[in-house]
Formats: C-alpha cells, structure tokens, sequence
C-alpha cells in the first residue's frame, strides 16, 4: 500500500459523506467478494442485457473472471451508498478524480451508470459518455450483497417497484 494510504482512505471516506454519501468506508481487496455467478444475474434478469455501453454483453466485454484478475491487483478502494443511484455515482466520480490528482493513477470507479436520461444503447446507438460510462458492481463479477454485508451496509432484495433501492458505487484506488 502506498505510503500515506490509511491518511487518504480516510480522506476519501469524509469526502465521500461530506458529497452527501449515506455510508462510505474504506475496503481492503481481500473485503470484495468476487463470484462469477454474477453474470447469470444480468444475462437472465436485467432488461439492460445487451443494451448499454457497460453491459458485460457487449462486444469485447471482459468476463467476471477476467475482472477479478483485474481488480485484485488493487490493494484498497472506497464504497459508496446512497440511496440515490446519480449521487452515489456523482461521489464516485469526484473520488476518482481527487485519488488520479494525489497520483493514484490507476483509480477506477464502478457504479451504476446513470449519465444520461436516456441509455443511447436502448436505442440501438453508441454510447456518448464512452469515457465515463462505467460498469456496475455486480456486471464485473462482485457479490455485492456478500461484500456491503461485511460492512453492516444495509441491502436487501426487494419486494416490490415502491420499496427504496440502496446504490453502491466503488472506486479501486492503488
């Protein structure tokens, strides 16, 4: 871990709930909870599937498996909750940028993409925040429910389209 590491975890984790996060906490890579379960999640339950620019259907997408090779070289990141999916990929995204500035040039946020109104990729176009545009948790392979659990970060299946839905975003910082 870089030195100054635990001095920047918790300046990420007060800036994340200063940008109005419900929880943020600092994870070390052993926390994150890989499954490549995952992706039968996505390809047989979410109407995204082979739609948007983050969907791991789309062409030359990694797999989950490939994604944990990957993410395991990180030593520690942030997660973020809110209970608005625009805030917490909007905290995720500031973070990135303040971790790449101190020289973390590495740093990369997922999250739930909610960068435009409307996905291009529903409509059969590309996508115009390509560069930002980020994958979800769970598309690259995460068990977010196992890992946020870890925590004592609430999450639960819901029930019905009323009930409110948690959001998590993480930002891989090494």
């Amino acid at each position: 871990m870089k030195e100054g590491a635990q001095k920047d975890q918790k300046h990420f984790t007060d800036m994340a709930l200063k940008l109005d996060a419900d929880h943020a906490v600092a994870f070390k890579i052993e926390d994150i909870v890989f499954d490549p379960r995952t992706i039968l999640k996505c390809m047989f339950g979410c109407s995204d599937w082979g739609k948007g620019h983050t969907c791991p259907s789309r062409p030359g997408s990694l797999r989950p498996w490939e994604y944990k090779e990957i993410f395991q070289r990180y030593s520690w990141g942030i997660i973020i909750h809110s209970m608005s999916k625009k805030v917490s990929q909007d905290i995720s995204f500031a973070i990135e940028r303040e971790a790449f500035l101190k020289g973390y040039y590495f740093v990369f946020s997922l999250n739930d993409c909610t960068l435009c109104s409307e996905c291009a990729g529903h409509r059969g176009e590309e996508c115009v925040n390509p560069k930002k545009a980020r994958p979800a948790l769970q598309s690259v392979g995460i068990d977010v429910f196992k890992t946020v659990h870890r925590f004592g970060l609430p999450l639960k299946t819901l029930r019905s389209e009323d009930e409110k839905q948690n959001w998590y975003s993480a930002v891989f910082i090494e």
